[in-house]
């Protein structure tokens, strides 16, 4: 493993958790500036609110995610979860939500689910006339460029990513120019400008095949992987390619630490642990299996695990917990302060008034947009 002489010079936030916004709300009138704070109104103009025909309606739904989601939270979810899905229709919008959205936005108003991969996939195919991305920013601009026709959304332009910020497109310029040939693959977790300075995208599910297949087309020996530092680590390990890396880092797996993952399972020598490889190397080492998102909820289904630690972010964990009943989840709470700004009341401002609206510039959309659509097409 090579180091760049490069260091990401933002410093990584940890602003804490954030969680579903259940403050009051002002009505119509607030302020457009502040997502969520209209979303009350919002529901008092469509006459939602939980009464018992209600909740008799929207049964179905909480007796799916019952097992995550406190009763005592329902009754503020359901009149959201009613209004998102009777607008979406009316506007022909289609929700996608990733793997660590929050199990009344996964799996009570998504359309599509899925890791980084799976969502850009189904982003190009998109047939709705509204995007509504229920992710952080990269991944809206990542649907906009696979769907430029498409109005794109996202419920809140601050959900950003500790890994996009760690990079930006003149550090890539400077990558390429100390090392002239050497083919940059870049982890979709960037900025569309970022893409566009990149020879392809990758994510954590097809990473070391895109490694070496860029190494193959470019004749090199080296190929440079960035922004994850702990990405890049572990892709090394599987493959001859000499990987070189930048240090930018997850905030929420970074966390992690080897002897956090030795006392779990001192604690419980029965118990399951499966790592993302944006993990440090050797926290993946003390793991029993490490995967993508996709990959991780492919071997808990496949495997039926007992018990079973999932070293990622935990709403995840929440989310495959409803679709594998009979696994007891063991969940270290690490959550991504950016991921949870996404909430149901901001979904619903956001398809009603569509603002939010991510946009990419035309300069840079058509570079970035082939080093994604490069990746597609090498997995399709």
């Amino acid at each position: 493993m090579i180091y760049t002489q490069f260091e990401h010079k933002k410093q990584l936030k940890n602003d804490g958790c954030v969680m579903s916004d259940l403050t009051p709300n002002t009505g119509t009138n607030a302020s457009p500036g502040v997502p969520g704070q209209q979303a009350q109104g919002i529901l008092s103009d469509m006459d939602i609110s939980f009464t018992p025909a209600l909740e008799k309606e929207m049964s179905p739904l909480y007796d799916r995610i019952r097992s995550v989601v406190p009763e005592i939270e329902w009754p503020f979810f359901a009149p959201y979860v009613k209004a998102i899905n009777e607008i979406k229709r009316e506007k022909n919008a289609v929700i996608l939500a990733h793997n660590y959205q929050t199990p009344e936005i996964f799996h009570c108003v998504a359309d599509v689910v899925g890791d980084s991969l799976q969502l850009a996939r189904e982003a190009a195919q998109a047939k709705g006339d509204i995007i509504v991305q229920c992710g952080v920013h990269f991944m809206a601009e990542t649907s906009k460029l696979l769907n430029p026709n498409k109005k794109v959304l996202i419920p809140d332009m601050g959900a950003g990513c500790s890994l996009a910020e760690s990079i930006t497109g003149a550090d890539v310029r400077a990558l390429r120019q100390a090392y002239p040939g050497v083919p940059i693959v870049t982890y979709v977790n960037t900025s569309a400008e970022v893409k566009a300075e990149s020879d392809i995208c990758c994510t954590s599910s097809n990473a070391v095949a895109i490694v070496e297949a860029m190494a193959k087309e470019f004749n090199s020996k080296k190929v440079l992987c960035i922004p994850d530092e702990f990405l890049a680590q572990n892709i090394a390990r599987e493959t001859d390619i000499e990987v070189i890396a930048w240090k930018g880092r997850c905030e929420v797996h970074e966390q992690f630490t080897a002897a956090e993952i030795k006392q779990y399972r001192a604690d419980d020598p029965g118990l399951v642990i499966i790592a993302h490889p944006e993990c440090p190397p050797e926290v993946v080492d003390e793991s029993d299996f490490s995967g993508s998102t996709s990959g991780m909820i492919k071997w808990v289904q496949d495997n039926q695990p007992e018990r079973v630690l999932m070293v990622t972010e935990c709403s995840m964990s929440d989310n495959v917990a409803v679709e594998n009943p009979n696994v007891n989840f063991v969940r270290p709470c690490n959550l991504c302060p950016h991921m949870k700004q996404i909430t149901l009341p901001k979904v619903l401002e956001a398809l009603t008034f569509e603002r939010e609206e991510v946009l990419v510039d035309t300069d840079i959309a058509a570079a970035a947009r082939l080093a994604v659509q490069r990746m597609i097409d090498i997995n399709t």
